[in-house]
């Protein structure tokens, strides 16, 4: 398979997610599994117009939070700028390689693998 690489830039925050390598969600408050069908149905109902914010109310303990800050067992992210790898013929770039484009870029980076 070729590689490939996209590019794209989003008008709001957009979830990157890591598709069906995502087994459970921790609160970051109480420490209880939340229910991946809460997280699930979140991405589904912004899916078409991204998130003004990453503000929202666990369904665990009623805590507010934020959705960057939850424990996801896999990598997920938000985004307003995402470079998409497909087949990239290897696995996990090295910190030092995400270091390096965050510098480029001015920003960090975090990399999400997803299993689609």
């Amino acid at each position: 398979m070729e590689v490939e690489i996209d590019v794209t830039w989003h008008d709001t925050l957009t979830p990157v997610d890591c598709g069906d390598n995502l087994a459970r969600i921790g609160c970051p408050h109480c420490g209880a599994s939340i229910d991946t069908e809460w997280y699930a149905d979140l991405l589904e109902t912004h899916g078409e117009d991204g998130f003004a914010t990453l503000a929202v109310e666990v369904p665990c303990c009623g805590e507010d939070t934020s959705l960057d800050v939850l424990d996801y067992d896999w990598p997920c992210g938000f985004a307003r700028f995402e470079i998409a790898i497909w087949n990239p013929e290897r696995d996990w770039f090295r910190d030092e390689e995400l270091a390096t484009v965050g510098d480029t870029l001015g920003h960090p980076v975090k990399q999400i693998r997803a299993h689609i």
